[in-house]
């Protein structure tokens, strides 16, 4: 069993550079495309909800030199569904050659349970069910809920962070621009 020490923390302006090459990496340049974008584009994020995950630094031959790397971010953005107030999540994103060592979990719980914690109601996102169902993701009903692009309404998720929210949401999901 291999062993890591792992940190999170809350992402700060410093961290934007390596945050959008990973993103890069791990999305190419399509990401400017997609629906979840459109939400996100001309709007700063929510720093008190987005995190990232830092790991010892390897050298060559595995031995850590005692410095960290970022490996991982996760970012909140206020946006508006029917115009009131809502948060989509993304990107989620892993570094390559971190993948499946729970470091993507780490960042959906803290992020979620701050999320819980400044009250706020409801999260969407699209992505993969199966994996964001272990958060307590579901499928947005049909049509309930649009977005300003493309997306497969199968990958349309929400997650209740306050019982019984989604009933209070419906129409178009929009940037939240003050």
């Amino acid at each position: 069993m291999t062993s890591f020490a792992l940190r999170i923390r809350a992402e700060t302006s410093d961290d934007d550079e390596t945050v959008e090459q990973l993103a890069a990496d791990a999305f190419g340049p399509g990401r400017f495309a997609r629906a979840a974008f459109r939400l996100r584009e001309g709007v700063e994020h929510e720093h008190s909800l987005s995190f990232v995950a830092l790991m010892a630094r390897e050298t060559v031959g595995g031995h850590e030199d005692g410095h960290e790397e970022l490996v991982g971010s996760v970012r909140l953005t206020r946006i508006l569904i029917g115009g009131k107030s809502a948060l989509v999540l993304g990107p989620l994103i892993v570094a390559r050659t971190r993948k499946n060592l729970g470091i993507g979990r780490e960042l959906m719980h803290r992020a979620l349970v701050k999320a819980r914690g400044e009250r706020h109601r409801l999260v969407i996102l699209v992505g993969d069910y199966p994996y964001y169902a272990k958060f307590g993701f579901e499928k947005v009903p049909h049509g309930r809920i649009t977005l300003p692009g493309p997306a497969d309404p199968q990958r349309i998720l929400y997650c209740e962070l306050q019982a019984g929210a989604l009933a209070d949401y419906a129409g178009a999901a929009t940037r939240y621009l003050q």
